[in-house]
């Protein structure tokens, strides 16, 4: 089959099966990470942000190198696909680790913090950035790409929104009034799950586009080669702050919920509620696209989500149907985003093969994953220290200065990175006409080297 052939709906939706998975883990750490290492496992608050900070920094420097491992596999499997299978039961395992509390002091309890959290984010990344990269190899067609990048994030939101509604009400189930013992029960069920749906993947998908049969094998040259890209620098930098953006309102929201609504039976509709938005706005962005290029699209969309976000401050706490429909409009305007954002890094990893004569596929999608991993390492870490700073204190009464910050870190943060991601976008130019033009020049090599 040619990578130019239009991929079949079982395969998109298989492909978008394995971003449902993936955020068996993701959304759980992106959700309820935070709360749950102050609020359940007991760390203090600045020590749970700081965990993560560090944890992501080192974490995301895994992902160019597993950039590199992937792309230059060889297997009956292709490159990408033996990675996404093979990591799944031990990221299942150590999923059960990582939410299991135990009976150390909070010192030990941090050093099995960072020890199972770390091993955690490792093999995930073993698996995820093989998954990413699949989609820029699958098929060589602009509209194909977004398409099937749709599908990824359906799946991905749809995993999401399982998440956010049904792990609070399992961890009571399992746990009763006590959630440390529920946490460990919930992540079995969600590896034995996850484990099934990479199979799934690996199955039902195939690899189409290799690297041009003289390319030199050298990570070194990989990276160099990302950083004389312009169009990745500026997707390494909008990712990052994105992120931030995400990161700030989802982990601030089970908080905001508990401790300035007073409804914490409300934290699984609420996130809920923005997640079927998020799929929603995903299965837009095809027919959206059509119309207006990804650039132009994303920035409309950011400047929304920075409008919307600084509403959530002026807000009243008991206006319950106020905040479900704002955050709902988030949520659709969020839902285009990340098809879009992984659309365009197939096109960077064209580019790339356009100016310099070589492929990294994998090289390029790591490097987007390291920019999202620093985002939302760094969103956590600003929330760990704003309740450090006005003297946060777990399962318990808060002050009006914690609140407030509480409220801040909902609203007025997020929307200042919202307007900063538009900025950064004023400097992408790989507009749909360019993108036209290298698609065209690398159809012509590949028959070239055809013939």
């Amino acid at each position: 089959m040619a990578a130019t052939d239009r991929l079949s709906l079982r395969e998109k939706i298989a492909y978008g099966a394995g971003d449902l998975g993936f955020n068996f883990y993701w959304t759980t750490i992106s959700a309820f990470g935070l709360i749950f290492f102050t609020d359940v496992f007991g760390l203090d608050p600045l020590a749970a942000g700081t965990m993560l900070l560090i944890s992501r920094v080192l974490d995301a420097f895994t992902d160019p190198v597993m950039g590199a491992v992937a792309d230059r596999t060889r297997s009956r499997w292709g490159r990408f696909r033996p990675w996404i299978f093979g990591a799944a039961a031990p990221m299942a395992v150590l999923g059960v680790l990582c939410f299991f509390t135990p009976p150390f002091d909070h010192d030990g309890k941090l050093v099995y913090a960072y020890l199972t959290y770390n091993l955690l984010m490792i093999v995930y990344t073993v698996a995820n950035i093989p998954y990413s990269a699949l989609s820029g190899v699958m098929s060589a067609d602009g509209q194909d790409r977004t398409t099937l990048n749709a599908f990824r994030f359906v799946g991905g939101f749809l995993g999401g929104t399982i998440v956010t509604y049904a792990t609070p009400l399992l961890v009571k189930s399992f746990g009763g009034a006590n959630p440390a013992q529920g946490w460990p029960i919930v992540m079995a069920i969600y590896g034995v799950v996850v484990v099934v749906i990479m199979a799934l993947v690996v199955l039902n998908t195939r690899e189409r586009i290799s690297p041009p049969p003289q390319q030199a094998s050298s990570p070194w040259r990989d990276i160099r080669d990302l950083f004389g890209n312009k169009p990745w620098l500026v997707l390494f930098a909008l990712a990052l702050v994105i992120m931030v953006t995400i990161t700030l309102r989802m982990a601030t929201s089970a908080y905001y919920m508990r401790y300035v609504v007073g409804r914490e039976d409300l934290i699984g509709p609420f996130l809920t509620s923005y997640g079927v938005a998020l799929a929603a706005g995903a299965l837009l962005t095809p027919m959206m696209t059509k119309w207006i290029d990804k650039p132009r699209l994303m920035m409309i969309l950011m400047g929304a989500v920075a409008v919307l976000s600084a509403s959530f401050f002026v807000i009243p706490p008991d206006q319950i149907g106020l905040m479900f429909a704002v955050q709902i409009l988030i949520g659709l305007c969020l839902g285009p985003k990340s098809p879009l954002a992984y659309a365009m890094y197939a096109d960077a990893a064209d580019y790339t093969e356009y100016r310099f004569g070589r492929r990294a596929t994998a090289m390029t999608y790591a490097a987007a994953t390291f920019s999202q991993k620093l985002g939302g390492a760094l969103a956590s870490y600003l929330i760990g220290a704003g309740l450090k700073a006005v003297d946060y204190v777990a399962n318990g009464p808060q002050t009006v200065e914690t609140k407030g910050i509480i409220t801040v870190l909902m609203s007025l943060a997020p929307a200042a990175a919202a307007l900063i991601s538009v900025a950064v976008l004023l400097l992408y130019k790989l507009d749909k006409a360019s993108m036209s033009a290298v698609s065209a020049e690398l159809a012509r090599r590949r028959a070239a080297l055809e013939e």
